[in-house]
């Protein structure tokens, strides 16, 4: 399928033909991205990992890229990522841009978790275990279906909010029938180089053990902290891989058992005949442990020099220079020459093996390399991706992975702190991540409808949000919430203020019928209801007497709502008046006598 990848006039949104909406970045590797999406057809969130542009024309990690749909879209497992669909696209210099539909999930990487251990959040064995346990379920799944994941390790397994283990980026995964045939020692050495299998490293054929190699790394890490192997570059790391042993993790964390200690290290063996003959085997063991029970330790491999040496690496060792041949056994000599000739012979295949690994590592170009130079990781926090980019790759570091992570004091866009942190020495040319701020959290505003106020307020203050209360009135009980502003489904900052409109609530008329107009004001004015007064002139009951009302009395309505007083208002009785006399002979009106 192909299709147009195109930004619409109208809304500016990035969208995959007429089914794909692209959202915000979630990450970026080494040969894709990945950002969130919508698929529009079926309504869901999902994950779109599309090759970079920059390697697009690229036929090898184009054929790279479409293995990894190839791999993860033939497995169906809960604790694998699930591929939904693939495609291509066009860009804008029409050149065709291959992507792949992921299920979205929700939680941190292993990585991430880690880092946070780091601080102090501690992962108990048991978890770790448990984690462990569920990653080699996923891999014997993908084994059973003859794919090869390859590139085991913490940024490649998520952690879902309900503790579910999630296995991704099957980028450099290969069907077990292709890794019959023999590899270039560029196309073999691939993955991770804290987590690299000895035959990865050597650039040999690998099969399920591999994988099973490098569980062992990340189960060594989710115990110590640490990786088994530390180096200053991927090169001493992967020639530790091949040489050396790791320290069992109980010197490192004694909480850890003898029993973990044993399945580390069988895990963790050199020869692929030594390790656990399938993910399968090694969950057995888990599981044991986790139930209480034992497990024995791994058959020791031969120590020469404190450094185990695995009669494969003499084998690579001996490929490098010319044909491997048996050695022939001596006759039994009784004078002791025997014996010297065959210590000799085999100091010579340990010293062929020794050197074939430092040839392969790259680590033999000189009989005294020079140590590589050493620079400190600048302070790049709130500067842009672009310019912090610039400034790293000035110190000759790489820019490697960018996560995002929210941040209510880093802007959008801005770096917020690298991996490793800044003033850490390095080598140059050490891979530097960096997690960027997707800008301030956001908390999406609950639907509350039918709350109580009181139980509303409590909900939104526990996501961080403060709360202003606004009566209205309303047929709902008091102090229901009604509505929220902004509303439910709005995304906003933490520390945002959400209003809750709550109702003054239904509230029963009382009788006022018989009641003077003052008594029946006072009574309303208690219950927050407003009134209409009217006077009736014609009423026979006493005056200021309230003779009817509307609505009557027992009736349910909402505060606030206005009751109508009908009021008796007889006419006043005139005051009496007293007549004036008529006057009399001999007598003036004003009483003045006549005369005189």
């Amino acid at each position: 399928m192909t299709e147009s990848g195109d930004i619409d006039a109208n809304d500016g949104v990035v969208r995959l033909g007429d089914r794909y909406e692209l959202g915000g970045l979630l990450g970026r590797g080494g040969m894709a991205d990945v950002r969130v999406g919508r698929d529009l057809r079926l309504g869901r969130t999902v994950a779109v990992k599309q090759l970079r542009g920059d390697l697009s024309a690229d036929d090898t990690f184009q054929a790279r890229f479409r293995r990894e749909a190839q791999s993860s879209a033939a497995l169906n497992h809960p604790s694998i990522v699930a591929v939904y669909d693939t495609g291509e696209s066009i860009d804008k210099h029409g050149s065709h841009v291959p992507y792949i539909v992921m299920e979205y999930v929700e939680g941190q990487t292993l990585r991430d978790i880690m880092r946070g251990a780091e601080n102090g959040r501690k992962i108990l064995p048991e978890r770790a275990l448990s984690i462990t346990a569920d990653i080699l379920s996923a891999l014997d799944y993908s084994h059973r279906s003859g794919i090869i994941h390859r590139d085991i390790k913490p940024a490649n397994v998520m952690l879902t909010p309900s503790g579910q283990v999630k296995v991704m980026d099957f980028g450099i995964a290969r069907a077990i029938a292709d890794t019959s045939s023999a590899m270039t020692q560029t196309a073999a050495v691939i993955g991770t180089a804290q987590y690299l299998s000895p035959e990865q490293a050597r650039g040999e054929t690998v099969d399920a053990r591999s994988d099973i190699y490098s569980t062992g790394c990340l189960l060594y890490e989710l115990l110590t902290g640490r990786p088994p192997f530390i180096g200053d570059s991927p090169v001493s790391v992967a020639y530790q891989h091949v040489r050396e042993e790791a320290k069992p993790p109980s010197q490192l964390n004694p909480d850890v058992s003898q029993a973990i200690d044993n399945i580390v290290a069988k895990s963790l063996a050199k020869r692929v005949d030594d390790r656990y003959e399938s993910a399968a085997d090694m969950r057995k063991d888990i599981d044991r442990v986790l139930a209480g029970g034992s497990v024995a330790a791994p058959a020791a491999t031969a120590i020469v020099g404190g450094t185990s040496v695995a009669p494969a690496v003499a084998a690579a060792a001996a490929g490098a220079g010319g044909t491997r041949r048996a050695l022939p056994e001596p006759e039994d000599d009784s004078d002791g020459s025997g014996k010297w000739w065959a210590i000799g012979a085999l100091a010579l295949v340990l010293i062929a093996a020794i050197v074939g690994v430092l040839w392969m590592t790259g680590t033999f170009d000189a009989k005294e390399p020079p140590p590589t130079p050493q620079v400190e990781i600048a302070n790049v926090a709130g500067q842009s991706v672009e310019v912090a980019t610039r400034a790293l790759e000035n110190d000759k570091l790489v820019v490697g992975d960018q996560t995002t992570q929210p941040s209510n004091d880093v802007d959008e866009g801005d770096v917020i702190e690298t991996d490793p942190p800044a003033g850490q020495q390095v080598d140059e040319g050490s891979t530097v991540n960096l997690v960027v701020s997707s800008g301030p959290e956001t908390v999406d505003v609950p639907s509350l409808s039918g709350y109580t106020y009181d139980r509303a307020k409590e909900l939104l203050t526990s996501l961080g949000l403060e709360v202003e209360k606004e009566m209205q009135d309303s047929n709902l009980p008091r102090d229901q919430v009604i509505n929220t502003d902004p509303p439910s489904g709005t995304a906003v900052e933490a520390g945002s203020t959400v209003k809750l409109i709550v109702s003054r609530g239904e509230v029963t008329v009382p009788d006022l019928v018989g009641k003077t107009q003052d008594e029946a004001q006072a009574a309303l004015d208690e219950l927050d209801l407003k009134y209409d007064v009217t006077y009736d002139p014609n009423a026979t009951d006493p005056a200021n007497t309230v003779t009817r009302q509307s609505p009557s009395s027992g009736q349910q309505v909402p505060r606030g709502s206005r009751i109508t007083l009908t009021v008796s208002a007889r006419p006043e009785t005139p005051a009496p008046t007293t007549p004036t006399p008529p006057a009399t002979d001999g007598e003036l009106p004003d009483g003045d006598a006549l005369g005189g």
